[in-house]
């Protein structure tokens, strides 16, 4: 499996793709590549979030950015140790560019590059002071009228926005803005966040009240401060709730609460934003160069306009709106939808006695969270990956590594070892009458997610429930809505005191429409998905995340959201493009996503 002869075999192949590139012979660096090559780079080549498919795209992307980027330095990490595999060498490298310094994992097959990721981690002469160069904090001698440290950031705090602008403007203080928010802190870019809760944290703990984290602890760090090692494996939403608000005062966040972002409009001439605030019933006009949307992975909730719902007697409420079970003991409940909130909301009514019936418009994904966590995320995101030696950060760049074209081929085996392990449980809910699928192409629930953010649910506990008839299913489409419940479009009416919407969210550029105008969330286009042409994921191929954490169509207006693993990990990427900008370093953007009109 390891040899020096691994090693060396792979770092030839990065001296020959060194020296081509300083030669500048792009045909001679494209022939290192194999014919199915996938070279996925983040920030560091192309300013950009692109993967480069086949030779062809690869010597394209070089031809536009080599004589700018300029790299150097192609060598093994010596940290860790080159493998080989069912004829696969798989080593990690470090590089340099003009800008910055990079990080990277290569694949071999036949002695020629299958699978390059370069990503960019720190800009040269602007990195974190973190480590050896972290501040020394006191201020040991003499002076007179020093100010504390808490003065200091009292002083920060009062003048931001007022006295002298924020470069960058959060629009969102979940877990994304943030994240983010932490990262342009350590490179010292002055940043807002504005929140239109009471407190951080609020977006979580005003959710209904079982909800918990479906993903283990190990994925789910944010940036510099890990859970301790007594966390929860899945954390309720609470605790998650208290663990974001004490982070934002740790991080020494500039962070508004109780704001909202009336209007934004975009000065050309200028360059920069103007964003009208109600912050705490008081207006505030703020001018960043940059804007950021970290209003989560999904735009405003899609409450659905069925016929009659104007005349329902009981209550009705999106998922998002549930305030809990505890009013409803004792009621007949439907909910319309079959996801991860429909589950969670239907256990937690049934556990208080409501008689709940889950209305499944279409098929869903269901896997359970054990096997979820031991074959799906075991390898790279567990205790045991952790004694092995892969960090969190490792961990991230081995997930980013996989092309999205072809991360269904490692997902597959995975899924078919859970199907396997669990059939007796996938069994019993098809006896119960519970449609299931694994996607269009049985990949499971990651390409689920990343095609198009639905369709599934990590099961916790309700899916028995449905397997017992404790929760009750119909099927069908929602006809009309009646005073006194849901008619489906077979006949079937399903009598209710509350109605749950668990209908899901639209696309992220919903809220750019309401906040700077629908022409721009038509400039920009569509956020989420890879455009692969499967189910609610229309082409054409964009082979990355559409609009996230990179350059949009719309100058100085950013997307960043995800859940917590991609909120740390993609918050470096756009962090850095950030501090880019605010120094002033020049940052041509190869492949800028073109625009469909996809909504």
């Amino acid at each position: 499996m390891l040899d020096t002869n691994t090693a060396s075999r792979a770092q030839a192949v990065l001296d020959e793709l060194g020296a081509a590139l300083e030669a500048g012979d792009i045909d001679r660096a494209a022939a290192l590549f194999v014919s199915d090559c996938h070279w996925r780079d983040l920030v560091s080549f192309t300013w950009n979030l692109r993967t480069m498919e086949g030779p062809d795209a690869v010597a394209e992307m070089l031809r536009a950015q080599l004589g700018h980027v300029r790299p150097t330095g192609w060598q093994l990490d010596e940290r860790e140790a080159a493998t080989e595999e069912d004829g696969i060498i798989t080593a990690w490298f470090r590089f340099e560019t003009k800008a910055g310094r990079g990080t990277g994992l290569v694949r071999l097959r036949d002695g020629r590059i299958w699978t390059l990721l370069t990503a960019l981690q720190e800009l040269k002469g602007h990195e974190e002071a973190k480590g050896f160069t972290r501040p020394l904090g006191a201020r040991h001698g003499a002076g007179k009228n020093r100010p504390s440290w808490r003065e200091t950031r009292e002083t920060e705090a009062r003048e931001l926005g007022y006295a002298r602008q924020p470069h960058t403007l959060i629009i969102g203080g979940g877990q994304g803005g943030i994240a983010l928010g932490a990262r342009l802190r350590h490179l010292g870019v002055p940043t807002i966040i504005v929140e239109r809760n009471d407190n951080p944290g609020d977006s979580w703990r005003k959710r209904y009240k079982s909800l918990c984290l479906h993903d283990p602890v190990w994925y789910d760090h944010l940036p510099y401060l890990k859970f301790p090692d007594t966390w929860p494996v899945f954390a309720p939403k609470d605790k998650i709730g208290d663990w974001l608000e004490m982070y934002t005062k740790v991080m020494e966040l500039n962070y508004w609460t109780r704001s909202t972002c009336k209007s934004a409009r975009y000065d050309e001439a200028k360059g920069e934003w103007t964003v009208v605030i109600d912050r705490d019933g008081a207006e505030v006009r703020l001018h960043p160069k940059e804007l950021v949307l970290a209003t989560g992975m999904s735009g405003k909730p899609n409450m659905p306009r069925f016929p009659g719902m104007d005349r329902f007697k009981g209550d009705q409420q999106h998922s998002s709106q549930h305030p809990g079970p505890d009013a409803y003991a004792g009621r007949k409940v439907v909910i319309v939808g079959s996801n991860n909130s429909a589950h969670d909301i239907a256990a937690a009514l049934w556990e208080h006695d409501a008689d709940v019936t889950m209305v499944q418009r279409s098929s869903t994904h269901i896997v359970k969270s054990d096997s979820l966590m031991e074959i799906g995320l075991g390898a790279l995101y567990s205790e045991e990956a952790v004694a092995a030696g892969v960090t969190t950060e490792k961990a991230d760049l081995i997930f980013a590594s996989l092309p999205y074209r072809i991360m269904h081929q490692w997902q597959v085996p995975l899924y078919d070892q859970i199907r396997e392990r669990d059939k007796a449980f996938y069994e019993g809910l098809e006896e119960a009458g519970f449609k299931l699928d694994f996607g269009d192409d049985d990949s499971g629930l990651f390409m689920k997610y990343l095609r198009r953010g639905s369709g599934y649910y990590i099961d916790v506990g309700a899916s028995q429930l449905i397997i017992d008839g404790k929760i009750k299913l119909a099927h069908g489409q929602v006809a009309e809505i009646t005073e006194t419940g849901v008619l489906l479009d077979d006949g079937t009416e399903l009598p209710a005191d509350l109605i749950v919407y668990a209908t899901g969210y639209g696309s992220m550029n919903g809220w750019a429409a309401d906040l700077i105008g629908q022409d721009v969330a038509d400039k920009v286009g569509k956020c989420w998905g890879l455009g692969s042409g499967t189910t609610k994921d229309p082409g054409p191929w964009e082979g990355e995340q559409r609009n996230m954490w990179k350059p949009t169509q719309q100058p100085g207006l950013w997307f960043h959201g995800g859940n917590l693993h991609q909120s740390r990990h993609y918050s470096l990427y756009l962090a850095l493009q950030l501090k880019a900008r605010f120094e002033g370093i020049e940052t041509p953007v190869h492949g800028l996503q073109e625009v469909h009109h996809l909504r």
